[in-house]
């Protein structure tokens, strides 16, 4: 890809990225929590549902589990701040029935849940790096812009849930998935963002994980986002990541495994 091309395309995808990662990795508050009752409800027959309700973690024990600084090697993490705090009601979706979907990329938590942290994991700069952010200002090319920006930035947002609710919201999240494959619009403080497509990838892990490659679209330019959920016992973790240079389209943008392999082994 030609430099100019490249750099057009680092800008549209950072306005996709401004409009789904920047408010989602400002998050919302740590530990929104409403207590810790475990015994509301029973299995209700759907197949994702375990054969009883699985204790809901308290927001002491979320805390634990949640992911810290060392869980991931070669990353930075850290909490997710309360300036951009995203009510469930502040995210809506032209098709009712992708508002899961939409709910998922930004960590907002379903009904019933009990406490939710959030954290942002962030690569660490290569120290092997080619090229730096100043390369790419003076415009060295596709090379230049592909090792400055081959980060992933992945908001994780970990939310424990009483009796059902937990199994329930990620079946939710699977069928919205395969029901808005075809894209939908997502509009979070006034500010709409185009999902072109849902494509569904592999990802492993807790009582039941799934993956998807969601595609936005800005201005007829396109950048993939990678969506994750897993469920262990009633808590349900949701990783929304973006890497700036597979927008350029010459690096290979994967689900991110390790994190979503340190959380699993966290809820353990």
């Amino acid at each position: 890809m030609r430099a100019t091309a490249v750099r057009r395309t680092a800008l549209a995808a950072s306005a996709a990225a401004l409009a789904l990662l920047a408010t989602a990795c400002g998050g919302s508050s740590d530990a929104d929590a409403k207590g810790g009752k475990d015994e509301k409800g029973a299995a209700n027959g759907s197949s994702s549902a375990p054969e009883a309700p699985a204790k809901a973690l308290t927001a002491a024990e979320l805390e634990t589990a949640t992911l810290a600084q060392g869980d991931v090697k070669g990353t930075k993490i850290t909490k997710a701040g309360p300036a951009d705090e995203v009510p469930a009601d502040g995210v809506k979706a032209d098709k009712e029935a992708c508002l899961p979907v939409a709910h998922a990329m930004y960590g907002v938590a379903q009904k019933d849940a009990v406490a939710t942290t959030k954290r942002k994991v962030i690569d660490e700069p290569k120290a092997d790096g080619k090229k730096s952010l100043e390369d790419v200002a003076k415009g060295e090319g596709a090379d230049a812009f592909k090792d400055a920006f081959n980060l992933t930035s992945t908001f994780v947002a970990l939310t424990s849930y009483e009796g059902t609710a937990g199994p329930d919201t990620f079946a939710a999240l699977k069928k919205a998935a395969a029901e808005c494959a075809g894209g939908f619009t997502a509009t979070v403080a006034n500010t709409p963002t185009k999902v072109a497509s849902i494509t569904e990838e592999k990802v492993t892990g807790g009582d039941e994980a799934a993956a998807w490659t969601v595609t936005s679209e800005d201005d007829g330019e396109t950048a993939p986002f990678k969506l994750v959920a897993l469920r262990k016992g009633s808590s349900v973790a949701t990783f929304f990541a973006f890497n700036l240079a597979a927008a350029g389209g010459d690096v290979k943008f994967e689900v991110p495994a390790e994190v979503v392999a340190a959380q699993d082994k966290k809820l353990a």
